[in-house]
């Protein structure tokens, strides 16, 4: 039994793979689809940017329309939808096409994430939630940094559709993996629309929202422009680059195994620690940045505490509803989507206007008032009447 909980929980996992590998991906092959249909890649780069504004504006509405569906039909929907929609985008005739293949599936993308989560916690005791958790956000780092270097990489060796096939290919697969090894998932006890929205009058709700939208800008601050940090200030190859973020997603996949034990045993103190030792590593990169050695220790590091933040947003904001988890999932998908758009605009500001090492202090300053929302929650909210998901 324990042996097919653990197993349901890695195919939930593999599935995010594939829909985070759909939406990052792209990334890599950006310059190849441009020339594919004759347009600039700030044009193409609307297949990214679309995407994410699609994930975050159905966030909070879609999972709760989901809600009451049976959670393993509901994952075959979407990874269906994902497969058919990556097989349009191969033979897009043009541009446009190519693009609505794109955001079609996009507004189901929180409706898997928040029915994977919720299907995690429950095959497994409350106490050991947070743990199963992190091993489906196995899938989020897996997609985000081993996902971009491998499409790229294909890419290079055959052709852009090759490429693209790749990502019908794994969604495919986690289609068949949730047909064939995971049991029906009916919702038991279906809330009301009014009971789930019922928590947006909580004040610890928006408490924990604003801590998400902050923690994730502060890492996509500067994640989002680490090849060019590291081009720039430490002044790697595209190869040493490369390498950088296979090393980043592979202790970021530690890193989540790291989370789910430190928030199973103490949540409240894991949440207060980590901005304290993410701006440590963010002050270490910038002063040391111009020394590669250094730096490959450092990027180690931060990827461990990447995945750190991850698990505990969504923890922050599911332990903050817990009465009502699909939605606050879509939630999660959501905000954690918009401090990402924040987080990299305003780290693009302060490359633009104060150069690239100092994007560093735009990551800080996000983690800054991410920790003053965590002391507020934490001021305000005994951790034992803060129930766990």
């Amino acid at each position: 039994m324990i042996k097919s909980k653990a197993l349901i929980v890695y195919i939930l996992a593999f599935g995010i793979f594939g829909i985070i590998n759909t939406e990052m991906g792209i990334i890599g092959i950006l310059p190849l689809i441009a020339e594919n249909f004759e347009i600039s890649v700030s044009q193409a780069g609307l297949l990214v940017s679309l995407f994410a504004l699609a994930v975050a504006i159905a966030g909070p509405f879609l999972p709760l329309l989901f809600s009451g569906m049976n959670r393993k039909s509901a994952m075959l929907l979407v990874l269906g939808l994902f497969v058919a929609t990556n097989v349009i985008s191969i033979f897009a005739p043009n541009f446009t096409i190519a693009l609505i293949a794109r955001v079609i599936p996009a507004f189901l993308h929180p409706v898997y994430f928040s029915v994977a989560f919720t299907a995690a916690a429950s095959s497994v005791s409350k106490d050991q939630a947070p743990k199963a958790i992190s091993r489906v956000f196995m899938g989020v780092t897996a997609g985000m940094v081993i996902g971009i270097p491998i499409t790229s990489l294909i890419a290079e060796v055959s052709s852009l559709e090759i490429a693209m096939l790749f990502f019908a290919i794994v969604n495919a697969a986690a289609f068949v993996a949730i047909l064939i090894f995971v049991p029906s998932m009916p919702v038991t006890e279906r809330l009301s629309y009014g009971t789930q929205l019922g928590v947006l009058k909580k004040p610890l709700t928006w408490i924990a929202i604003a801590t998400v939208i902050f923690i994730n800008s502060g890492m996509y601050a500067v994640y989002s422009f680490f090849a060019e940090y590291m081009d720039a200030v430490t002044r790697m190859t595209g190869g040493q680059v490369s390498l950088m973020l296979v090393l980043f997603g592979a202790t970021g996949i530690a890193g989540n195994i790291l989370a789910g034990k430190l928030l199973t045993n103490n949540a409240m103190k894991t949440a207060i620690v980590f901005p304290f030792v993410f701006g440590a590593i963010y002050l270490l990169v910038y002063f040391l940045g111009n020394f590669t050695v250094p730096m490959a220790v450092l990027i180690a590091f931060w990827g461990v505490l990447f995945t750190f933040g991850l698990n505990i947003s969504q923890y922050w904001i599911t332990s903050a509803a817990p009465e009502a988890p699909d939605f606050s999932n879509g939630l999660f998908v959501a905000f954690a989507n918009l401090g990402v758009t924040v987080g990299t605009s305003v780290g693009g500001l302060f490359i633009s206007g104060m150069g690239t090492r100092h994007v560093i202090w735009a990551g800080m300053i996000f983690l800054v008032l991410g920790l003053l929302t965590i002391m507020l929650r934490t001021s305000i909210y005994h951790p034992k009447k803060v129930k766990t998901v």
